[in-house]
């Protein structure tokens, strides 16, 4: 068990090094941004890249999901290469066609997303859902594979681009929410056609053959992915029209403030499908996903208390706009929102197992209602933190549905003990520490660290962690263990 949390662990951290560099960049770049973009412009770009994610998901079908699923089913290699050619054949002319169709329309469709009438950042946004579609089969075909150098590669590349492109667009030609969405696509682009020469053996141009398989497993998860991902969109687009766009603009700055949660989940949701369906032993793998479980509330959930602690500071230290005050109010809601998204990933791989994908929606469905619901009543009293509220209630929603129609599928012995035991330090730690302690000044940032710095300590008290399982995930990996590991070329 402790050699697959190694390879889980690996894989993880590789996928999550180009959201690393990222945030790094983003400690130097955010108060550039916060200079040049005013929260309302902010709130009118991140609505954008938000709502470009999500028609991408519909766009897929499910594809990239049932082509990860489907890789591992069949080691022959010219069947995988079909399989391959059929993904990314799809996700390009599918991509293209709406993209065509939609552009003619970039004003009309301004008007109705942003409440403002821009078609040129509208058909920024609709290239950028072009790349952004293709290049996540591209990665999905570095993952099946798990070529980790060459995703870091890639990735970080992406990165770099982006912050460079976009630093020129924003700071330097002063384009505003133009420039932060094409510096965003435009290194996208450029990252997608490189992959698709690296990897051309195989991507394929022809119309897709022999895709009603794929579509079977996947279009079932389109409707659950999206509504999941729609509570991303539906928040910030309440606020910018029921609020301001300026309240949007805090509520996104609060998301990118979380990005120590987002590249744990990221990881863990880039790493985590290919280790669960390559585990072929029912037994095997019911323990790892719920030991995998618990991993994962510990680790995220520390992530959270820190946020939770000391993230007033963050929003200072990192923004040089007064207007920007106040998105510390939603920087703890919206971290655990990710939190609770990236637990979301184990019930939904047990509905991918036993490829019963349908059990997604209803949870998502309820969970996207919940979250209308709780924005309506509480972002009026409460403002952009009732918004943060409102996505963590909508999650809560999600796993407790999609766990009462998942676990007569495959049985996951979750750890329910440690699971209670861990929460429950966690969130006295992060509600009393909030409660208790300086919200300002060199005594309020201490006096957090080091409450946050006695978590750890409170869970091993408990015995929600021991310190002999930290140390077997931890410790180098035997040279067996290392052979049989996939390539990582």
């Amino acid at each position: 068990m402790a050699g697959l949390l190694r390879r889980l662990l690996a894989s993880s951290a590789a996928y999550q090094a180009s959201s690393v560099v990222s945030s790094l960049l983003a400690l130097i770049t955010l108060p550039l941004y916060t200079k040049y973009l005013t929260p309302a412009e902010m709130g009118y770009a991140e609505t954008l890249l938000t709502a470009i994610i999500l028609l991408s998901i519909v766009l897929r079908l499910g594809v990239g999901e049932a082509f990860v699923r489907f890789w591992f089913d069949d080691e022959d290699a010219a069947r995988r290469r079909r399989l391959a050619h059929t993904a990314t054949a799809w996700t390009l002319y599918v991509s293209t066609l709406v993209v065509a169709v939609l552009l003619p329309f970039a004003g009309p469709l301004s008007r109705a997303l942003l409440d403002l009438d821009d078609a040129t950042l509208l058909a920024f946004g609709l290239l950028g859902l072009w790349a952004f579609t293709n290049l996540e089969i591209a990665y999905a075909l570095l993952r099946v594979q798990e070529r980790r150098q060459v995703y870091i590669m890639a990735s970080v590349s992406n990165v770099l681009l982006t912050v460079g492109l976009t630093v020129i667009l924003v700071v330097v030609a002063d384009d505003g929410a133009r420039g932060y969405v094409l510096g965003n696509y435009a290194a996208s682009t450029i990252v997608l056609l490189a992959l698709w020469v690296h990897e051309r053996r195989l991507v394929s141009f022809r119309p897709p053959h022999k895709l009603r398989a794929l579509l079977a497993f996947g279009g079932p998860t389109v409707p659950a992915d999206a509504a999941a991902f729609a509570l991303n969109v539906v928040d910030r687009s309440y606020l910018l029209h029921a609020d301001s766009p300026a309240a949007s603009g805090r509520y996104a700055l609060a998301a990118k403030l979380s990005t120590v949660v987002i590249v744990a989940v990221r990881g863990f949701q880039a790493a985590w499908p290919p280790l669960a369906y390559s585990i072929t032993d029912e037994a095997q793998a019911a323990r790892l996903y719920a030991r995998v479980t618990t991993a994962y509330v510990v680790v995220t959930g520390l992530v959270v208390v820190g946020v939770t602690l000391i993230g007033r500071w963050a929003v200072r230290l990192l923004t040089t706009d007064p207007a920007y005050d106040g998105a510390s109010a939603a920087l703890p809601w919206v971290a655990l929102g990710w939190a609770l998204f990236g637990l979301m990933l184990v019930l939904v791989t047990v509905a991918g197992r036993a490829r019963v994908t349908t059990r997604n929606f209803p949870a998502t469905a309820a969970g996207l209602a919940v979250n209308v619901v709780l924005l309506v009543l509480l972002v009026g009293p409460l403002g952009i933190a009732g918004a943060g509220i409102a996505l963590c209630g909508a999650y809560v929603v999600i796993l407790l549905v999609l766990h009462l129609l998942t676990r007569h599928l495959f049985t996951v012995p979750f750890e329910t003990g440690r699971l209670v035991r861990i929460i429950g330090v966690l969130a006295a730690v992060a509600v009393i520490g909030e409660l208790v302690l300086p919200t300002d000044g060199a005594a309020g940032l201490i006096s957090r660290l080091a409450a946050f710095a006695l978590a750890p300590v409170l869970l091993v008290a408990v015995r929600g962690v021991s310190i002999g399982e930290v140390r077997a995930v931890l410790r180098p990996a035997p040279a067996e263990e290392r052979a049989a590991a996939p390539t990582a070329s």
